[in-house]
Protein backbone atom coordinates (compact mmCIF):
# COMPACT_ATOMS: atom_id res chain seq x y z
CA UNK A 1 0.00 0.00 0.00
CA UNK A 2 1.46 3.34 -0.29
CA UNK A 3 2.47 5.56 2.34
CA UNK A 4 2.04 9.46 2.57
CA UNK A 5 4.03 11.38 4.82
CA UNK A 6 4.96 15.19 5.55
CA UNK A 7 7.93 16.38 5.90
CA UNK A 8 9.98 19.44 6.58
CA UNK A 9 12.94 19.92 4.10
CA UNK A 10 15.70 22.17 5.83
CA UNK A 11 16.74 24.88 4.49
CA UNK A 12 20.92 25.03 3.68
CA UNK A 13 21.08 28.69 5.94
CA UNK A 14 20.78 27.61 9.75
CA UNK A 15 18.07 29.21 11.31
CA UNK A 16 16.27 30.06 7.87
CA UNK A 17 12.45 28.62 7.40
CA UNK A 18 12.39 24.87 5.85
CA UNK A 19 9.69 24.00 3.00
CA UNK A 20 7.05 21.48 3.91
CA UNK A 21 6.67 18.93 1.47
CA UNK A 22 4.24 15.42 0.75
CA UNK A 23 5.89 12.00 0.32
CA UNK A 24 4.03 9.62 -1.68
CA UNK A 25 5.81 5.99 -1.42
CA UNK A 26 4.62 3.11 -3.00
CA UNK A 27 6.40 -0.18 -4.42
CA UNK A 28 9.79 1.35 -4.12
CA UNK A 29 9.31 4.55 -5.52
CA UNK A 30 9.10 7.53 -4.04
CA UNK A 31 7.87 10.91 -5.00
CA UNK A 32 7.88 14.22 -3.61
CA UNK A 33 5.09 17.61 -3.83
CA UNK A 34 6.46 20.62 -2.98
CA UNK A 35 4.21 22.85 -0.96
CA UNK A 36 4.79 26.46 -0.86
CA UNK A 37 4.18 26.39 3.48
CA UNK A 38 7.57 27.44 5.21
CA UNK A 39 8.72 26.60 8.66
CA UNK A 40 11.40 27.42 10.77
CA UNK A 41 12.81 24.40 12.35
CA UNK A 42 11.64 24.19 16.03
CA UNK A 43 8.04 24.48 14.61
CA UNK A 44 8.12 21.33 12.86
CA UNK A 45 7.89 18.20 15.51
CA UNK A 46 9.63 15.71 13.01
CA UNK A 47 8.85 12.71 14.54
CA UNK A 48 5.02 12.82 14.41
CA UNK A 49 5.16 15.06 11.05
CA UNK A 50 2.92 17.73 12.49
CA UNK A 51 3.32 21.96 13.69
CA UNK A 52 4.20 22.06 16.97
CA UNK A 53 1.88 25.10 17.12
CA UNK A 54 1.24 25.10 20.68
CA UNK A 55 4.47 26.31 21.63
CA UNK A 56 4.30 29.70 19.38
CA UNK A 57 2.26 32.77 20.05
CA UNK A 58 1.02 32.73 16.59
CA UNK A 59 -0.81 29.87 16.87
CA UNK A 60 -3.58 30.64 14.83
CA UNK A 61 -1.76 30.78 11.63
CA UNK A 62 -0.11 27.62 12.49
CA UNK A 63 -3.40 26.21 13.51
CA UNK A 64 -4.53 27.22 10.02
CA UNK A 65 -1.15 25.66 8.49
CA UNK A 66 -1.91 22.56 10.07
CA UNK A 67 -5.50 22.12 8.78
CA UNK A 68 -4.50 22.35 5.38
CA UNK A 69 -1.64 20.24 6.02
CA UNK A 70 -4.20 17.66 7.49
CA UNK A 71 -6.74 18.31 5.24
CA UNK A 72 -4.50 17.45 1.70
CA UNK A 73 -2.78 14.66 3.30
CA UNK A 74 -5.86 12.79 3.73
CA UNK A 75 -7.09 14.42 0.07
CA UNK A 76 -4.13 12.16 -0.89
CA UNK A 77 -4.69 9.23 0.47
CA UNK A 78 -8.32 8.86 -0.60
CA UNK A 79 -6.90 9.13 -4.43
CA UNK A 80 -4.48 6.01 -2.89
CA UNK A 81 -7.34 4.39 -1.74
CA UNK A 82 -9.15 4.97 -4.71
CA UNK A 83 -7.00 3.70 -7.21
CA UNK A 84 -6.70 0.45 -5.38
CA UNK A 85 -9.81 -0.06 -4.72
CA UNK A 86 -10.19 0.22 -9.26
CA UNK A 87 -7.96 -2.43 -9.19
CA UNK A 88 -5.49 -1.43 -12.00
CA UNK A 89 -1.70 -1.01 -11.24
CA UNK A 90 -0.79 2.59 -10.76
CA UNK A 91 2.14 5.10 -9.83
CA UNK A 92 3.36 7.67 -7.59
CA UNK A 93 3.78 9.83 -10.41
CA UNK A 94 -0.62 9.19 -11.17
CA UNK A 95 -1.26 10.08 -7.14
CA UNK A 96 1.07 13.11 -7.85
CA UNK A 97 -1.33 14.46 -11.43
CA UNK A 98 -4.57 13.43 -9.65
CA UNK A 99 -3.39 15.51 -6.90
CA UNK A 100 -2.52 18.28 -8.75
CA UNK A 101 -5.21 18.77 -10.69
CA UNK A 102 -8.12 18.68 -8.21
CA UNK A 103 -5.60 21.36 -5.99
CA UNK A 104 -6.42 23.93 -9.42
CA UNK A 105 -10.19 23.26 -8.71
CA UNK A 106 -10.41 24.78 -5.66
CA UNK A 107 -13.66 27.20 -6.24
CA UNK A 108 -13.49 31.08 -5.26
CA UNK A 109 -17.16 31.62 -3.43
CA UNK A 110 -16.64 27.96 -1.25
CA UNK A 111 -13.13 29.18 0.05
CA UNK A 112 -14.35 32.84 0.62
CA UNK A 113 -17.65 31.84 2.71
CA UNK A 114 -14.78 29.43 5.07
CA UNK A 115 -12.86 32.67 4.83
CA UNK A 116 -16.03 34.21 6.36
CA UNK A 117 -16.89 32.10 8.47
CA UNK A 118 -13.04 32.40 9.92
CA UNK A 119 -13.12 35.84 10.27
CA UNK A 120 -16.51 35.64 12.29
CA UNK A 121 -15.03 33.30 14.33
CA UNK A 122 -12.23 35.27 14.93
CA UNK A 123 -14.76 38.23 15.94
CA UNK A 124 -13.66 40.56 13.06
CA UNK A 125 -17.17 41.26 11.88
CA UNK A 126 -16.04 43.68 9.77
CA UNK A 127 -13.77 42.43 8.12
CA UNK A 128 -16.41 39.13 7.41
CA UNK A 129 -18.73 42.11 6.67
CA UNK A 130 -17.00 43.44 3.70
CA UNK A 131 -16.13 39.87 2.19
CA UNK A 132 -19.56 38.88 2.43
CA UNK A 133 -20.48 42.15 0.53
CA UNK A 134 -17.76 41.09 -2.24
CA UNK A 135 -18.56 37.78 -2.50
CA UNK A 136 -22.08 38.83 -3.24
CA UNK A 137 -21.17 40.91 -5.68
CA UNK A 138 -18.88 38.37 -7.44
CA UNK A 139 -21.48 36.07 -7.16
CA UNK A 140 -23.99 37.93 -9.17
CA UNK A 141 -21.67 38.93 -11.85
CA UNK A 142 -20.78 35.01 -12.27
CA UNK A 143 -24.68 34.72 -12.20
CA UNK A 144 -24.13 32.37 -8.98
CA UNK A 145 -22.06 29.76 -10.32
CA UNK A 146 -18.79 29.11 -8.45
CA UNK A 147 -15.23 28.75 -11.00
CA UNK A 148 -12.07 27.48 -9.60
CA UNK A 149 -9.45 29.57 -8.79
CA UNK A 150 -7.56 28.32 -12.19
CA UNK A 151 -10.12 30.26 -14.09
CA UNK A 152 -9.38 33.21 -12.11
CA UNK A 153 -7.35 35.18 -14.86
CA UNK A 154 -6.77 38.82 -15.96
CA UNK A 155 -9.36 38.63 -18.34
CA UNK A 156 -12.30 37.31 -15.81
CA UNK A 157 -11.25 40.19 -13.55
CA UNK A 158 -11.18 42.52 -16.39
CA UNK A 159 -14.64 41.79 -17.27
CA UNK A 160 -15.85 41.94 -13.49
CA UNK A 161 -14.22 45.55 -13.49
CA UNK A 162 -16.02 46.43 -16.91
CA UNK A 163 -19.32 44.63 -15.23
CA UNK A 164 -18.89 46.91 -11.86
CA UNK A 165 -18.62 50.38 -14.40
CA UNK A 166 -21.49 49.51 -16.66
CA UNK A 167 -23.66 49.16 -13.41
CA UNK A 168 -22.46 52.45 -11.86
CA UNK A 169 -20.63 51.68 -9.36
CA UNK A 170 -17.72 54.35 -8.41
CA UNK A 171 -13.80 53.71 -8.69
CA UNK A 172 -13.49 53.55 -5.28
CA UNK A 173 -16.14 50.95 -4.61
CA UNK A 174 -14.91 48.84 -7.51
CA UNK A 175 -11.85 49.28 -5.95
CA UNK A 176 -12.87 47.80 -2.40
CA UNK A 177 -14.23 45.13 -4.02
CA UNK A 178 -11.23 44.23 -6.09
CA UNK A 179 -9.10 44.41 -2.71
CA UNK A 180 -11.23 42.26 -1.34
CA UNK A 181 -11.36 39.77 -3.81
CA UNK A 182 -7.06 39.85 -4.28
CA UNK A 183 -7.33 39.37 -0.90
CA UNK A 184 -9.05 36.29 -1.17
CA UNK A 185 -6.88 34.73 -4.70
CA UNK A 186 -4.07 35.71 -2.03
CA UNK A 187 -4.72 33.65 0.74
CA UNK A 188 -5.78 30.29 -1.75
CA UNK A 189 -2.52 30.80 -3.21
CA UNK A 190 -0.82 30.84 0.37
CA UNK A 191 -3.51 27.98 2.38
CA UNK A 192 -4.32 25.98 -0.89
CA UNK A 193 -1.64 25.18 -3.05
CA UNK A 194 -3.20 27.78 -5.72
CA UNK A 195 -0.43 29.00 -8.84
CA UNK A 196 -0.11 32.63 -8.67
CA UNK A 197 -0.56 34.29 -11.70
CA UNK A 198 -1.41 38.07 -10.71
CA UNK A 199 -4.53 38.00 -11.91
CA UNK A 200 -5.62 41.32 -10.76
CA UNK A 201 -2.52 43.53 -12.64
CA UNK A 202 -4.13 45.98 -14.28
CA UNK A 203 -7.15 46.47 -12.45
CA UNK A 204 -7.62 49.82 -10.41
CA UNK A 205 -7.06 48.52 -6.84
CA UNK A 206 -6.03 52.30 -5.39
CA UNK A 207 -8.06 54.88 -3.64
CA UNK A 208 -9.08 57.75 -5.23
CA UNK A 209 -8.85 61.54 -3.18
CA UNK A 210 -12.59 61.83 -2.63
CA UNK A 211 -15.01 65.21 -2.70
CA UNK A 212 -14.18 66.88 -0.04
CA UNK A 213 -15.50 65.85 3.35
CA UNK A 214 -14.14 68.16 5.73
CA UNK A 215 -15.71 71.31 7.10
CA UNK A 216 -14.10 74.64 8.21
CA UNK A 217 -13.16 75.57 11.77
CA UNK A 218 -16.09 77.47 12.51
CA UNK A 219 -18.65 75.39 11.69
CA UNK A 220 -17.17 73.38 14.51
CA UNK A 221 -17.39 76.10 16.57
CA UNK A 222 -21.11 76.82 15.55
CA UNK A 223 -21.79 73.43 16.18
CA UNK A 224 -20.17 73.59 19.56
CA UNK A 225 -22.64 77.28 20.33
CA UNK A 226 -25.52 74.66 19.47
CA UNK A 227 -28.27 75.25 22.39
CA UNK A 228 -29.31 71.39 22.17
CA UNK A 229 -30.41 70.68 25.89
CA UNK A 230 -34.06 69.55 25.31
CA UNK A 231 -32.75 67.38 22.30
CA UNK A 232 -30.35 64.49 23.88
CA UNK A 233 -30.46 62.80 20.72
CA UNK A 234 -29.04 65.45 18.79
CA UNK A 235 -26.87 66.21 22.03
CA UNK A 236 -24.96 62.84 22.19
CA UNK A 237 -24.06 63.20 18.45
CA UNK A 238 -22.97 66.84 18.52
CA UNK A 239 -20.57 65.07 21.70
CA UNK A 240 -19.63 62.52 19.84
CA UNK A 241 -18.84 64.56 16.74
CA UNK A 242 -16.42 67.20 19.20
CA UNK A 243 -15.17 64.32 21.27
CA UNK A 244 -14.06 62.74 17.50
CA UNK A 245 -12.48 66.15 16.56
CA UNK A 246 -11.12 66.70 19.93
CA UNK A 247 -8.96 63.32 20.11
CA UNK A 248 -7.60 64.09 16.56
CA UNK A 249 -10.32 61.99 14.64
CA UNK A 250 -10.61 59.40 16.46
CA UNK A 251 -12.98 56.96 14.10
CA UNK A 252 -16.62 56.66 15.71
CA UNK A 253 -15.94 51.99 15.82
CA UNK A 254 -13.26 53.69 17.89
CA UNK A 255 -15.57 55.87 19.89
CA UNK A 256 -18.07 52.90 20.48
CA UNK A 257 -15.83 50.14 21.91
CA UNK A 258 -13.52 53.00 24.42
CA UNK A 259 -13.60 51.30 27.52
CA UNK A 260 -12.49 53.42 30.90
CA UNK A 261 -9.93 50.95 31.43
CA UNK A 262 -8.35 52.72 27.83
CA UNK A 263 -7.74 55.86 30.25
CA UNK A 264 -4.75 56.08 32.07
CA UNK A 265 -2.65 59.12 33.60
CA UNK A 266 -4.58 61.25 31.69
CA UNK A 267 -4.40 59.53 28.12
CA UNK A 268 -6.73 57.74 25.82
CA UNK A 269 -4.79 54.24 25.03
CA UNK A 270 -6.66 52.30 22.60
CA UNK A 271 -5.94 50.07 19.33
CA UNK A 272 -7.74 51.19 16.16
CA UNK A 273 -9.98 48.35 14.56
CA UNK A 274 -9.39 48.97 11.47
CA UNK A 275 -5.66 48.53 11.62
CA UNK A 276 -4.64 47.27 14.50
CA UNK A 277 -1.91 50.51 15.56
CA UNK A 278 -1.84 51.25 18.98
CA UNK A 279 -2.59 55.57 19.43
CA UNK A 280 -2.27 57.22 22.83
CA UNK A 281 -4.24 60.57 22.92
CA UNK A 282 -4.13 63.20 25.58
CA UNK A 283 -6.87 64.11 27.47
CA UNK A 284 -7.37 67.97 26.85
CA UNK A 285 -10.47 69.95 29.28
CA UNK A 286 -12.85 69.48 26.36
CA UNK A 287 -12.70 65.97 25.94
CA UNK A 288 -12.75 65.25 29.69
CA UNK A 289 -16.22 67.21 30.05
CA UNK A 290 -17.36 65.26 27.44
CA UNK A 291 -16.57 62.07 29.18
CA UNK A 292 -17.73 63.09 32.18
CA UNK A 293 -21.39 64.43 30.87
CA UNK A 294 -21.87 60.47 30.60
CA UNK A 295 -20.33 59.53 33.46
CA UNK A 296 -23.72 58.32 35.02
CA UNK A 297 -25.50 56.95 31.66
CA UNK A 298 -22.93 53.96 31.65
CA UNK A 299 -22.19 53.35 35.02
CA UNK A 300 -23.53 50.05 34.62
CA UNK A 301 -21.53 49.17 31.52
CA UNK A 302 -17.32 49.06 30.29
CA UNK A 303 -17.76 51.61 28.03
CA UNK A 304 -17.60 55.66 27.77
CA UNK A 305 -20.67 56.36 25.75
CA UNK A 306 -23.94 54.95 25.46
CA UNK A 307 -23.69 53.33 22.35
CA UNK A 308 -22.67 49.67 23.27
CA UNK A 309 -24.74 47.22 26.19
CA UNK A 310 -23.19 44.49 25.98
CA UNK A 311 -19.31 42.62 25.61
CA UNK A 312 -20.83 40.05 23.27
CA UNK A 313 -18.84 39.99 20.28
CA UNK A 314 -21.60 39.32 17.68
CA UNK A 315 -24.78 41.52 19.44
CA UNK A 316 -21.81 44.66 20.04
CA UNK A 317 -21.54 44.92 16.53
CA UNK A 318 -24.94 44.75 15.90
CA UNK A 319 -25.14 47.85 17.88
CA UNK A 320 -22.17 49.62 16.95
CA UNK A 321 -24.24 49.22 13.40
CA UNK A 322 -27.13 50.64 14.96
CA UNK A 323 -25.48 53.69 16.53
CA UNK A 324 -23.40 54.55 13.62
CA UNK A 325 -26.94 54.78 11.64
CA UNK A 326 -28.38 56.53 14.25
CA UNK A 327 -25.75 58.79 14.81
CA UNK A 328 -25.16 59.64 10.73
CA UNK A 329 -28.94 60.60 10.92
CA UNK A 330 -28.77 63.00 13.99
CA UNK A 331 -25.37 64.35 11.77
CA UNK A 332 -28.13 65.20 9.29
CA UNK A 333 -30.46 67.04 11.40
CA UNK A 334 -27.74 68.87 13.11
CA UNK A 335 -26.17 70.17 9.74
CA UNK A 336 -29.84 71.51 8.63
CA UNK A 337 -29.73 73.29 11.92
CA UNK A 338 -26.36 75.02 11.11
CA UNK A 339 -27.51 75.77 7.75
CA UNK A 340 -26.24 76.42 4.55
CA UNK A 341 -24.58 73.78 2.41
CA UNK A 342 -22.80 71.50 5.26
CA UNK A 343 -22.78 67.99 4.98
CA UNK A 344 -21.47 65.73 8.41
CA UNK A 345 -20.83 62.42 8.51
CA UNK A 346 -18.89 59.97 11.30
CA UNK A 347 -16.67 60.97 8.49
CA UNK A 348 -16.56 64.28 8.78
CA UNK A 349 -14.63 64.92 12.06
CA UNK A 350 -12.01 63.10 11.19
CA UNK A 351 -11.17 64.52 7.72
CA UNK A 352 -11.68 68.01 8.97
CA UNK A 353 -9.06 67.48 11.95
CA UNK A 354 -6.57 66.25 9.55
CA UNK A 355 -7.17 69.16 7.36
CA UNK A 356 -7.59 71.94 9.61
CA UNK A 357 -4.16 70.73 11.53
CA UNK A 358 -2.47 70.77 7.77
CA UNK A 359 -4.06 74.48 7.16
CA UNK A 360 -2.48 75.22 10.74
CA UNK A 361 1.03 74.03 9.41
CA UNK A 362 1.27 70.76 10.74
CA UNK A 363 3.71 68.71 8.78
CA UNK A 364 1.71 65.61 7.02
CA UNK A 365 3.93 63.20 8.85
CA UNK A 366 3.03 64.40 12.32
CA UNK A 367 -0.86 64.47 11.01
CA UNK A 368 0.09 60.68 9.33
CA UNK A 369 0.90 59.21 13.19
CA UNK A 370 -1.47 61.35 14.78
CA UNK A 371 -4.30 59.56 13.17
CA UNK A 372 -2.73 56.30 12.98
CA UNK A 373 -2.14 55.46 9.26
CA UNK A 374 0.11 53.23 7.92
CA UNK A 375 1.66 55.83 5.39
CA UNK A 376 1.30 59.85 4.50
CA UNK A 377 -0.29 58.67 0.88
CA UNK A 378 -3.57 57.53 3.05
CA UNK A 379 -3.67 60.84 4.89
CA UNK A 380 -2.88 62.81 1.65
CA UNK A 381 -6.74 61.65 0.81
CA UNK A 382 -8.18 63.22 3.60
CA UNK A 383 -6.41 66.53 3.36
CA UNK A 384 -8.79 69.05 1.64
CA UNK A 385 -7.06 71.47 -0.89
CA UNK A 386 -5.41 73.89 1.05
CA UNK A 387 -6.93 77.27 0.97
CA UNK A 388 -6.07 79.32 -2.03
CA UNK A 389 -5.24 82.45 -0.01
CA UNK A 390 -2.58 80.65 1.95
CA UNK A 391 -1.13 79.88 -1.64
CA UNK A 392 -0.92 83.05 -2.56
CA UNK A 393 0.20 84.29 0.48
CA UNK A 394 3.08 82.17 0.00
CA UNK A 395 3.70 83.34 -3.74
CA UNK A 396 3.60 86.69 -2.39
CA UNK A 397 6.56 86.25 -0.18
CA UNK A 398 8.47 84.26 -2.72
CA UNK A 399 8.19 87.26 -5.70
CA UNK A 400 8.98 90.09 -2.71
CA UNK A 401 11.91 88.35 -1.97
CA UNK A 402 12.76 88.56 -5.39
CA UNK A 403 12.84 92.27 -4.78
CA UNK A 404 15.08 92.58 -1.91
CA UNK A 405 17.55 90.31 -3.50
CA UNK A 406 18.10 93.08 -6.05
CA UNK A 407 18.70 95.85 -3.81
Amino acid sequence: MAKIRIKLRLSTVPGKSGTVYYQISHKKEVRQITTNIRLLPEEWDSSAGRICQSLFPDRFRLSAVQHRLDREAEQLRQIVRSLEMSGDDFSTRTVVEIFQSSRNAVSILSYGRLLIARMAGNGKLGSARNLRCTLSSFAEFLHGRDIAFSMLDEVVVGEYADWLSKRGITSNSSSFYMRNLRSVYNRAVREEGVVQTFPFRHVYTGIDKTAKRSVDEDVIIRLKELELSDTPGLSLARDLFLFSYCTRGMSFVDIAYLRRKNIHNGYICYIRRKTGHPLSVRIEPEVQAIINRYRNVTANTPYLFPILRTEDKALSYKQYQTGLRYYNKQLKKLASLLGGDILLTSYTSRHTWASTARKHNVPVAVISDGMGHSSEKTTLIYLSSIDTSVIDRANAELVAALSRSGK
